[in-house]
């Protein structure tokens, strides 16, 4: 099947409704960059937008549980990252950051001009976040992160044959499950059959393993943090986060400071283990 017919399949056969719901809402928006094509997007609500930018080897799904959290008065624009999701994957393109940014900026240029943009940007998603705050200051107005991944070190390319290698472990079911469990601060009660579905999902799309071979020659993100953009800034960070390790802790403590939040009973994701709390976060933020 290609990337649509699947997502379409998801759709209706997902086990977990609140995903069935965001996956139904995805659009298709023609952008010419970085190659000409239709991208999938959630375009969902009315009111202030907000743009949700999720994690490495993930999709919109991941703010399947805050999504309807906040819909009911903000205007939610959720991508598919090029190259993650179920974005089309082009043979021989460019793969990497700067096609990350390229494409999110062609997005951005369909949205309302006149209208500012909130930023929600979870793991690798706020590192992304982080750098196009920086590159649209105009634009964006305020930034909540969620375990933000990225925000130090130095870009670090896979040598070919070990991309190859690293494509072939995070495809291991094993792995898949293991690192879906990781994920979450307790994972006993909160990792189930829907969330290892929804896991495994990206493995599913046409061009998976190329495109994240390629990702990871390119170096990935990786010193985003600095400088940081003028924007209103808070960053949440799970006390059980167990995919961060102490070291990108203490360096994100250094950087941030008083905007750097803990969060208990949550993991690497609190966008799921505490999305009542995030919302409220966001919410509060939206008032400074």
């Amino acid at each position: 099947m290609s990337n649509r017919q699947q997502l379409e399949h998801a759709a209706s056969t997902l086990i977990d409704p609140q995903a069935r719901e965001l996956a139904a809402h995805v659009c298709w928006e023609r952008l010419d960059v970085p190659v000409a094509d239709d991208y999938p997007v959630v375009r969902k609500g009315t009111g202030p937008l907000v743009l949700m930018l999720h994690g490495f080897d993930s999709c919109h799904l991941e703010f399947r549980r805050l999504a309807p959290l906040l819909i009911a008065d903000h205007s939610l624009v959720i991508p598919d990252l090029y190259g993650f999701g179920f974005s089309p994957r082009h043979p021989g393109a460019n793969e990497g950051p700067e096609a990350v940014m390229i494409h999110l900026a062609a997005l951005l240029a369909n949205l309302p001009q006149d209208q500012p943009i909130g930023v929600i940007g979870a793991s690798m998603g706020g590192a992304v976040a982080m750098e196009l705050a920086r590159r649209h200051p105009t634009r964006i107005d305020r930034l909540l992160l969620l375990s933000p991944a990225g925000l130090d070190g130095k870009p670090m390319p896979v040598p070919p044959l070990l991309d190859q290698l690293g494509v072939w472990f995070l495809g291991r079911p094993g792995v898949r499950r293991g690192l879906c469990r990781q994920a979450f601060a307790d994972p006993d009660t909160s990792v189930g059959p829907a969330e290892l579905e929804i896991a495994s999902l990206p493995l599913q799309v046409p061009g998976w393993g190329p495109s994240l071979a390629a990702f990871a020659r390119s170096g990935g993100f990786a010193a985003c943090g600095a400088p940081l953009p003028s924007q209103t800034l808070q960053v949440l960070w799970g006390n059980q986060d167990r995919i961060l390790r102490a070291p990108q802790k203490r360096a994100a403590q250094e950087l941030l400071g008083s905007r750097l939040k803990f969060v208990d009973q949550c993991g690497h994701l609190p966008h799921l283990d505490q999305a009542e709390l995030v919302a409220q976060r966001w919410r509060a933020l939206e008032a400074c």
